[in-house]
């Protein structure tokens, strides 16, 4: 109180002084000393209210103020600053102690010169504290002019944006840790799955009695099971460590789509369900996109179609979407299996859910969680419709953009004929094949019928003219001979029979029961309009054209129409391959299948001795190299070679890496390191002629 009052008296008292400055200087009359004290003690109160409302905003909201002058020394210090010190406001005028700063954070320079920092301090307590404090220029004096700095304990703040940068860092140590431990359960799964499902594919290939094949088969059947199951575990894991990169890269969507179905046709059929496809006339083939994805998409849905129905068929559509979807996909794939109850429709895509809570199916439940996180991860969208006891449909919307010089679905694409106006009977007890068939004959221009029944078929035959008749051989070998004979006594002028690839074995020339010629199933839209087309009389078929699928063109991969492997040819002998593999069975494996194809293999048990093997005793024309392997490994192998082909100039040794990690970057990985190719395990045997094969082909 006493320094308050003396203060006010000097404050008074320097005001006077100054009135009288004023008055003299202006030359006024000197105002009288009761009259001027008055009015100076109300002006000092209003000005010591005013700081008094600032004070107490100021430490509301700022705990540490201190000014000093040009030369440091404090000349105001809130109590705050000052209980950092343990000490009193006034005991820190004249002085220039400040607490001890133990760590500086962030700070910031600004135009104005005010700056911003954070610090760590260390109070009278012990406790060190982050502060923020602004610093800015106030007037000042001779010295030079004040600095003002006012802080906030942001304590708090900092220590727990520092405990989340903490596990953010153990979270992505966490998600490196993860994947390279994926990464190691890949390759020690399938390493071991390599030898098992090679060996039984070597061992099916010898004398074998029935009973001995059907054990092969099984146990390579699990063994395929098994790696699905890894696969689908991997994949996952890979998308929820945010580790799955999608490509954006042109392909023809209509070609993939039409491989999967053949792809899984054999195992449609061998369930007795067919499988069928239609794709739209307007849809721009050629997108950009990653088709692995896409193709994983499609067998995932279209698979589990088949896993869950027993009876019926499997039915998959390709469009393109409407406008407002910007000229994306739809892709659809429908059943007619046992449907899935409403109530479980919305955890349908959850991890582990399958269309019953029932324990009675194979596989973890992952295919379609990763499905849905596929297709949201190019932006689109997916949804299932579903009646219990009638079936479901998977409807998949991707905004895949079409390629630079794709066709404009506007523009008829010139290799689709007009049937106009010609008329088609379809005799099929089908839920889709024969509802395809017709659709996609009724945008050619043709009419088209469909009937379920050879009953309806003759009928039909003998009350309206048709040009065409499209039977299946499923309705029986005499009811579809019938029909056959009914439509050349009609007239009809083509009669083709519906075969399935088993089928056409057993039920022999199409002549001889009365058809002009067959279509297998799943049927490609080419192959219909070829053989509606075709110039009578169609040529009779040799025995050897028996398993081909009707036609221009053939199914890419080696693949029949059927989805099997079709028959590869020998590699021609003579061919020198470099087999670099630590894993004894694997070697064996790959050493045997490459003999039998007729070539000369010498197998290096690490890169130090391929190294060696490819300088000492090349060349060869072939050289697989495990990319894991002890010592030096098949990445740093690679390099060493390439970089020695281009000291010596030598002709570059064609290279291929056998790898059980079969991730995008496993595969970016190989290329860099001079790779010219990438063999996933378990290796597929079918491969290895055509490697063999282009070598020679290179060499002549």
């Amino acid at each position: 109180m006493t320094l308050a009052v003396s203060v006010m008296g000097l404050s008074i008292a320097a005001a006077m002084l100054a009135l009288i400055l004023v008055s003299l200087r202006r030359r006024e009359p000197v105002v009288p000393e009761s009259d001027m004290t008055e009015a100076l003690q109300d002006r000092l109160w209003q000005i010591a209210e005013s700081e008094e409302r600032y004070r107490v905003l100021v430490e509301a909201t700022t705990e540490a103020v201190v000014q000093r002058d040009g030369q440091g020394r404090i000349t105001f210090a809130s109590a705050g600053f000052a209980a950092l010190l343990g000490m009193k406001p006034l005991e820190l005028i004249g002085s220039t102690l400040s607490p001890q700063v133990i760590e500086r954070g962030a700070s910031e320079q600004r135009a104005d010169g005010v700056r911003v920092v954070e610090e760590r301090l260390v109070p009278v307590d012990g406790l060190p504290r982050w502060f923020s404090f602004i610093e800015m220029p106030v007037s000042g004096s001779v010295d030079g002019p004040n600095w003002l700095r006012a802080g906030q304990d942001v304590t708090a703040r900092v220590e727990a944006a520092r405990v989340l940068d903490e596990a953010k860092s153990r979270a992505e140590a966490a998600n490196v840790a993860k994947s390279r431990f994926l990464a190691t359960v890949s390759h020690e799964l399938r390493t071991p799955l390599n030898g098992i499902l090679g060996m039984a594919d070597l061992l099916l290939d010898t004398r074998l009695d029935p009973e001995q094949r059907t054990y092969v088969e099984a146990f390579r059947t699990s063994g395929k099971a098994l790696l699905g199951l890894v696969d689908g575990i991997l994949d996952f894991s890979r998308i929820e460590a945010g580790r799955l990169d999608l490509a954006a890269e042109p392909f023809d969507v209509a070609a993939l789509v039409e491989g999967v179905v053949e792809l899984l046709a054999p195992r449609a059929q061998d369930k007795g369900l067919e499988i069928a496809l239609d794709i739209a006339d307007d849809l721009a083939a050629l997108r950009v996109g990653d088709a692995d994805r896409v193709r994983q998409i499609l067998v995932n849905l279209a698979g589990n179609a088949i896993k869950f129905t027993q009876t019926g068929g499997v039915g998959v559509s390709l469009a393109r979407s409407g406008e407002e979807q910007g000229q994306g996909l739809v892709l659809t794939v429908e059943d007619t299996g046992p449907g899935i109850p409403e109530e479980r429709i919305p955890i349908l895509f959850e991890e582990f859910e399958q269309g019953d809570d029932s324990a009675s199916h194979e596989g973890t439940g992952l295919g379609l969680a990763i499905t849905r996180r596929l297709v949201e991860r190019m932006n689109g969208t997916i949804e299932a419709r579903s009646t219990v006891g009638r079936g479901s449909t998977f409807r998949v919307m991707l905004p895949l953009p079409a390629a630079e010089g794709a066709m404009s679905p506007e523009t008829p694409s010139p290799e689709t004929p007009s049937l106009a106006p010609r008329k088609v009977l379809i005799v099929a007890a089908s839920p889709y094949q024969a509802p395809f068939l017709a659709r996609r004959l009724s945008r050619s221009g043709a009419a088209a019928v469909v009937v379920n029944s050879a009953e309806a078929g003759l009928d039909a035959l003998s009350g309206v003219a048709f040009d065409a008749l499209i039977a299946d051989r499923s309705l029986g070998d005499a009811a579809v001979r019938r029909l056959a004979a009914e439509a050349a006594r009609s007239g009809v002028r083509c009669s083709l029979i519906l075969l399935s690839p088993f089928d056409r074995r057993e039920f022999g020339a199409p002549n001889a029961a009365g058809f002009d010629s067959y279509l297998i199933k799943p049927v490609r839209a080419r192959s219909l309009f070829d053989r509606l087309l075709e110039p009578r009389p169609t040529p009779a078929r040799s025995p050897a054209d028996a398993t081909a699928q009707p036609g221009p063109a053939k199914p890419a991969s080696g693949k029949t129409a059927s989805g099997k492997t079709a028959p590869t040819k020998t590699a021609a002998p003579g061919r020198r391959v470099l087999l670099a593999e630590d894993n004894p069975i694997n070697a064996l494996l790959a050493t045997k299948a490459l003999e039998r194809l007729g070539a000369q293999v010498i197998h290096a048990r690490d890169g130090l001795e391929a190294l060696a093997a490819a300088e000492g005793q090349g060349p060869f024309d072939l050289a697989l190299i495990d990319i894991r392997m002890p010592g030096l490994d098949g990445l740093e192998t690679a390099r060493r070679i390439r970089a020695r082909e281009a000291e010596t100039g030598a002709t570059p040794l064609h290279l291929v890496a056998l790898t059980a990690n079969t991730g995008r970057e496993d595969v970016d990985a190989a290329s860099a390191a001079g790779f010219d190719g990438f063999l996933p395990k378990p290796l597929n045997l079918r491969a290895l002629p055509a490697l063999l094969d282009r070598r020679q082909e290179e060499a002549a």
